[in-house]
């Protein structure tokens, strides 16, 4: 396997990589040679497995580094881009990763719990506000490689309604949204960003949202594979973003799902 980035002193920033679309992304760019630090929010009992994957991509020879933290406490964002600072020395950060899944899955109408004007604020800060957020300290910071990428993950929600959704589907929209203006607003400092748009992906994430089995078998039916997206399909595609043949690609909405938007 080539590792193109290898002694480079190259890092990946992943918002969210302890599990998911994240965490397989942490594992393939580590196999090329990436180094990586991940920011992700978990609980205690949850650690012993996190700390085990953790382990498993340090064997590709490459450093890691965590920050259990939540994304969206700017004294938290403070306090980690210092110590990133003080760990990569004279390296760079080549590419931010956004991959957090922090949301209120709540009905409308019909319900004890019905989604509230809180749960929108909640849902979209840490989907979507919070890639800017985070985008802006590692600039401010000079941390970004003259050649970088800022990844974001959306989803069909972007588009189409789905029940209990609501929250989430606004916070997809406003990402591509801030995705589009990072694209326009940081290009001539080098940062190309893009969404990439998977299709179904059996995650934690996925399995939060009421009738997620119906979802799965939807996306089986139609897509011309008949099989679901993988968290290693999206890590192949991140990658391949990475890559210096993919710098003139930016501000784009990309699907990665075998063809599934098709049908």
């Amino acid at each position: 396997m080539t590792k193109e980035f290898l002694h480079k002193n190259e890092w990946a920033l992943i918002l969210g990589g302890s599990s998911g679309l994240g965490l397989a992304t942490a594992q393939k760019l580590a196999q090329h040679g990436m180094h990586i630090f991940i920011v992700h929010r978990n609980r205690k009992s949850e650690m012993k497995q996190i700390q085990a994957d953790f382990e498993e991509i340090k064997k590709e020879g490459v450093q890691l580094v965590s920050f259990n933290v939540d994304v969206q406490k700017p004294e938290k964002r403070i306090e980690t881009v210092d110590a990133i600072k003080s760990k990569i020395g004279n390296g760079y950060i080549k590419t931010i990763i956004h991959s957090v899944a922090k949301g209120n899955l709540k009905p409308m109408t019909n319900a004890a719990h019905t989604l509230k004007n809180d749960d929108f604020h909640l849902t979209i800060d840490a989907m979507a506000i919070s890639l800017y957020d985070w985008v802006i300290a590692i600039f401010e910071a000079k941390l970004f490689a003259k050649d970088s990428r800022v990844i974001s993950f959306t989803s069909e929600g972007n588009t189409k309604a789905w029940k209990n959704y609501g929250a989430v589907s606004a916070a997809k929209v406003a990402l591509e949204a801030i995705t589009r203006s990072i694209a326009l607003e940081f290009a001539p400092f080098g940062i190309r960003a893009n969404c990439l748009q998977p299709g179904a992906v059996d995650t934690q994430s996925l399995r939060m949202i009421p009738g997620y089995e119906q979802i799965i078998s939807h996306s089986e039916s139609r897509n011309p594979f008949n099989r679901i997206t993988t968290p290693e399909d999206v890590a192949n595609a991140v990658y391949l973003l990475c890559k210096d043949e993919a710098s003139w690609i930016n501000g784009c909405i990309i699907p990665v799902n075998g063809g599934e938007h098709l049908n």
